[in-house]
């Protein structure tokens, strides 16, 4: 029998509608319901892609007899963080606050007034390494809740004022200057090891919003050591198992299992990681002419179209890390765990068998060597993740490219991951500027109309005919909960890189429309940003972060869509807003850089203007080209005939003697007119080892294209 979660739009809460716990989804009448009985509310928190979250819901809320202690003693709230990222953000900062750590599953105990008493993320079934069972859990709360409620109301109190006083204003700092960009550079030094090419630790997570800091940096003051830098965390994050080696995009993250073991992803796939990839590889491209960069972010943007792409345009939320494990085919590993269950990475890894099947002898050993596939696996059960970082350098490449294509149709026989169709508005448009100029730069129109037709979607269902916003939509149909900073910034932002590529103006007034919703409703006195608009729905706290999670924070993306829409139109008011929202990244980035990285890209725009580029003359011409190429910080541009009303920046700026003319302008100053796209090229900062022109196919790349 479904319960309450039955009519839920949220992939993630459907995969719980027929559990036998009562959920309720978050909404007014569970807490109302919890008054009424004088029970806790216990709320859990995942996304459906999480693999822990699988496990829990399967150790502990399909289990009748725990799920009937929970509706005894509860009422049951179950969210999906990537719909209340505000929920989620509220309680994540208890979470952490009270335990020094956090992750999903998040589980949290709290009054009928929301105010959290007692937190955890996964707990087991049974007691293993320290931690209590779930039970256990679930009986001490009720004891607690029972037995000791002074005790209860106060601890809960407390954390909520803490919680309550936890506020910032650092609008009064001023933007970030020379002093503080420098500073971060250092810091991020202090933890990069350029052997290896990663930061520190033995988990390692993309790293796209610092690379775009370091392009930026050194496209400003050529520094070479920023651009090193970005060299090696690109060319490590290609290598590694973090990139999928057959299939193009990223995994969630890496991390090392055993002291001096390889790397292995959690293999979950999002599409606000390669929705950043894409474009940072592009951008190291730009930068360099690497061919490496090149096909990264060309079989990055085609795996999110290939498998992300929903049949209404969009981009669905992520891919499971987990998938049913192929006992008859491709996907069948030696004494792998679980065999025909959903096991973690079973789509992605190979034995040496599985290699000899598809490839033969030959080419199989090739490819065990070039993805170091062993005998003994550098995974589970006998089958190896694949890596190419310590690839022979003087290998063929289209020997390579090859046996990826027949292992990539052979893979796509296997059982595949599960996929969140949900799409979500900030991640979209992440993927709209990304596309946008990968296909841009490449000479890939087909990239372009994709981006095209997510921004349509967003307008037409996300915006509809109201006036705000929507989070999330599903087969077409907008979701119940409104849209937060971070949507309203990364969609502006997308609308902004998709102006300058396509030449059409309505992209530059939507994202006006969104950003002066953003001066309206998300911004406090004196300038500081809110990550939940002024009439949305109060939580025991309004949340308030401006450091990066695994997507730009929204304090940041709307600073920059703010920064990049005041230079397309001279508004003063967006400017400031920009200015005054960069006074968090003056703070906190010498002190943290690689948590506020987008932060850090976004006042090097300022610092280097950004550069207003007008191109008068056609759009996709030599001229408008060579502009989209430019490694400007943050430059904006603007192309199409002279005179039109789409775009201020080509007002009163004519072509010269009847040839495409481009005009450069910065803090008030504007250079001569040029009809040269070489000279244009000089004051865009595109360098001698910059690429003057794309050289790519014109259609998709890559075998085994899935249409949704």
């Amino acid at each position: 029998m479904a319960n309450r979660l039955a009519h839920a739009t949220s992939p993630y809460l459907l995969q719980h509608a027929d559990n036998p716990v009562d959920w309720w989804p978050w909404e007014p009448a569970a807490f109302e319901e919890a008054r009424r009985r004088g029970v806790p509310v216990f709320l859990s928190v995942g996304y459906s892609s999480c693999h822990w979250c699988h496990v829990l819901a399967h150790e502990s809320f399909e289990d009748e007899e725990t799920a009937a202690f929970m509706n005894a003693h509860f009422v049951s709230v179950k969210v999906d963080r990537e719909e209340r990222p505000d929920v989620d953000a509220v309680y994540m900062e208890a979470l952490q606050a009270a335990t020094g750590q956090g992750g999903w599953p998040m589980s949290v105990f709290m009054t009928s007034e929301g105010r959290p008493f007692y937190f955890g993320t996964y707990f087991p079934p049974e007691p293993r390494h320290g931690m209590p069972s779930f039970k256990q859990v679930l009986e001490g709360v009720r004891a607690a809740w029972a037995e000791r409620p002074d005790e209860v109301t106060e601890v809960a109190g407390r954390i909520a004022r803490d919680l309550a006083g936890r506020q910032m204003d650092l609008t009064q700092a001023g933007p970030p200057g020379e002093a503080e960009l420098a500073r971060a550079l250092l810091e991020l030094t202090r933890t990069y090891d350029p052997e290896t090419g990663w930061f520190g630790g033995d988990t390692k997570f993309p790293a796209g919003m610092v690379v775009e800091f370091l392009l930026r940096h050194h496209a400003r003051t050529e520094s070479q050591g920023a651009l090193d830098m970005a060299v090696g965390l690109c060319r490590a994050m290609a290598g590694s198992s973090l990139f999928d080696q057959v299939g193009g995009g990223f995994h969630r993250y890496v991390l090392r299992q055993r002291p001096g073991g390889p790397l292995v992803p959690h293999f979950e796939k999002m599409l606000y990681d390669n929705a950043q990839l894409c474009r940072v590889y592009t951008h190291l491209w730009r930068a360099t002419g690497s061919a490496e960069a090149r096909r990264v972010a060309l079989e990055t943007a085609d795996f999110m179209v290939r498998e992300l792409r929903t049949a209404e345009g969009g981009f669905a939320s992520a891919l499971d890390a987990d998938s049913v494990e192929d006992t008859n085919g491709a996907g069948k590993a030696e004494n792998a765990v679980g065999a025909g269950r959903h096991v973690e990475g079973a789509y992605y890894v190979w034995t040496p068998e599985q290699l000899r099947d598809v490839l033969g002898e030959q080419d199989a050993a090739f490819a065990a060597a070039y993805f170091d596939v062993t005998e003994e696996g550098t995974f589970e059960g006998g089958a190896s993740v694949l890596r190419s970082a310590g690839a022979q350098p003087d290998a063929d490449g289209e020997r390579v490219a090859d046996v990826r294509a027949r292992l990539l149709a052979a893979r796509e026989e296997r059982p595949c991951p599960g996929r969140d169709d949900k799409v979500v508005a900030a991640w979209n448009g992440l993927a709209i500027a990304a596309l946008a100029e990968t296909g841009a730069c490449f000479d890939r129109p087909d990239l372009v109309e994709r981006a095209t037709e997510a921004a349509d979607l967003l307008v037409r269902v996300h915006m509809g005919g109201t006036a705000r916003l929507a989070r999330t939509s599903k087969d077409g149909r907008a979701g119940e909960h409104a849209g937060v900073l971070e949507d309203y910034g990364d969609v502006a932002e997308g609308f902004l890189a998709l102006a300058a590529v396509t030449g059409e103006g309505v992209w530059l007034e939507f994202a006006g429309f969104l950003l002066d919703i953003v001066l309206q409703h998300f911004t406090g006195e004196g300038g500081q940003l809110y990550d939940t608009a002024d009439d949305a729905e109060q939580l025991i706290r309004r949340p308030q972060d401006p450091t990066d999670n695994a997507a730009p924070a929204g304090w940041t993306a709307a600073a920059g869509a703010l920064l990049s829409y005041a230079a397309h139109t001279g508004s003063q008011a967006h400017r400031a807003a920009a200015e005054g929202a960069l006074g968090v990244v003056k703070t906190l980035g010498p002190r943290v850089p690689r948590f506020i990285g987008w932060g850090l890209a976004v006042a090097e725009a300022l610092l280097d203007g950004p550069r207003e580029v007008a191109v008068a003359g056609p759009v996709g011409g030599e001229l408008h080209r060579t502009a989209l190429l430019g490694r400007a910080p943050g430059a904006v541009v603007a192309a199409g005939e002279t005179g039109g009303a789409e775009f201020p920046l080509l007002a009163d700026r004519p072509m010269v003697g009847g040839a495409p003319t481009a005009y450069v302008c910065r803090h008030f100053v504007c250079d001569a007119p040029t009809t040269d796209p070489e000279e244009l090229a000089r004051r865009l900062g595109s360098g001698p080892s910059a690429p003057s022109a794309p050289s790519a196919p014109s259609g998709p790349s890559g075998p085994g294209r899935r249409s949704s």
